[in-house]
């Protein structure tokens, strides 16, 4: 293992267990976890939240994990997860294999299995508003999930199986992308994302695993309409990050917003929408949730 990717391990989990310390699991929510979506007991689990009594289909959000391709799990995202949930979702929290202890594209094989049991296990989900987020690095891989749902070329490049239903790829409908990184050049970058590549990719210098990494140029014209946000002071990915991803789609006529929160007076950083007792977070998630479900 790198030092990049222990120094991130460390500095993200530290940062992290300070922001969620004394979070409980609110009264209102019933949490079913740990359930096994695939053969790996340790890397492939999920947990499902959704309000307390709620019966019936309800509409899904399914959470892709950030940690610069190489941190996090379930447990890190509960608290966010959770705090979905309480606003009418039931909501799809899962691990996925991290890099360097497996290569790309585990995470997309992991992901396919994710959305394959949810198809399996539809009584408790609303297969016609299902959503998704994903930021940071989780943001490029729900990028990535979605361009390989509607371009059948690039997912037979790759080597993955996306799920089917009713004859079509099983992919959400809108997305939310947060403090997201799109564009993934390895022949030009450097610095900590250089060293996270090599980390994530079987061999950095191989320009077919280079573009199939890049998932920008595979989006058609059937990618979900996306809520597109990051925060006017983050480091790892700012403004500038997603000017790639919006002017791809608006070029395809697809929908979205690109939204920057914070101000001069009260800057905000990377995936600040996590901190779930903060209003600015509570602003973000909501607006969010209103986007997915005005469709």
């Amino acid at each position: 293992m790198s030092f990049t990717t222990s120094l991130l391990r460390y500095t993200f989990k530290r940062s992290d267990d300070k922001r969620d310390a004394g979070l409980t699991v609110p009264e209102d929510l019933e949490c079913r976890r740990d359930i096994r979506y695939g053969t790996d007991p340790k890397w492939q689990v999920l947990d499902v939240y959704r309000p307390k009594g709620s019966t019936g289909k309800l509409p899904v959000i399914v959470s892709m994990h950030g940690g610069g391709w190489t941190y996090g799990d379930k447990e890190r995202y509960q608290w966010y997860c959770m705090d979905l949930a309480q606003r009418g979702f039931a909501v799809v929290n899962y691990t996925y294999r991290l890099a360097p202890e497996f290569k790309f594209p585990s995470a997309m094989e992991d992901s396919c299995l994710v959305f394959d049991w949810i198809l399996k296990n539809d009584e408790w989900f609303d297969l016609d508003r299902v959503f998704a987020v994903g930021d940071s690095a989780g943001g490029h891989m729900l990028t990535m999930y979605c361009a390989l749902c509607h371009d059948e070329n690039y997912a037979k490049d790759m080597g993955v199986s996306v799920p089917k239903r009713n004859g079509e790829s099983f992919a959400p409908i809108a997305l939310g992308l947060n403090c997201g990184v799109y564009q993934i050049d390895t022949k030009h970058m450097k610095g900590m994302l250089k060293s996270l590549m090599k980390a994530l990719m079987k061999d950095i210098r191989d320009e077919r695993e280079g573009r199939l990494i890049d998932p920008v140029p595979y989006i058609n014209e059937k990618f979900p309409r996306a809520y597109i946000m990051t925060a006017n002071q983050d480091p790892m990915a700012g403004p500038p990050a997603q000017e790639v991803l919006t002017g791809k789609l608006k070029e395809l006529g697809i929908e979205y917003i690109d939204r920057t929160y914070g101000t001069k007076e009260e800057s905000l950083g990377h995936v600040f929408h996590c901190n779930i007792r903060t209003a600015a977070a509570k602003k973000c998630n909501d607006e969010e949730c209103a986007f997915f479900l005005k469709g």
